[in-house]
């Protein structure tokens, strides 16, 4: 590759993580709340604020546990099941983002003020 072919990728890379980064801060809607469904009912929706941190699970089940942040977002922390992947996606907390636990068919979805799910189907099996 030659020096021009370098600086075009370099550019467009620059310009890719930018418009990301403004995509990711300015356009995306904060959530205001976290739903959470077993077998694709509704067993729980919490409010997501700043400055509101803490711990729960649903009665559904009790092994697996949801943590709240100061920074109005929301997280799998504990799970028995073997990949823990849901531990693993991180913080939810922007309006359409969603989690899941197969193995214990939980879905935890971040939603408007309005309920609005965004484009996010609710089927699990």
């Amino acid at each position: 590759m030659r020096k021009k072919d370098l600086i075009v990728i370099a550019v467009v890379a620059v310009l890719a993580l930018g418009a990301l980064f403004y995509n990711s801060c300015f356009l995306t809607e904060k959530g205001v709340y976290a739903e959470i469904y077993h077998d694709s009912n509704l067993v729980h929706r919490v409010q997501l604020e700043a400055d509101k941190a803490g711990r729960f699970s649903v009665p559904e089940v009790p092994n697996v546990v949801f943590q709240l942040y100061d920074d109005g977002s929301i997280a799998f922390i504990e799970s028995d099941c073997p990949d823990k992947i849901c531990i693993n996606s991180g913080k939810q907390m922007n309006v359409g983002q969603s989690a899941a636990c197969l193995p214990n068919r939980l879905l935890l979805k971040i939603v408007s003020e309005d309920g609005a799910h965004g484009d996010v189907d609710l089927i699990i099996q």
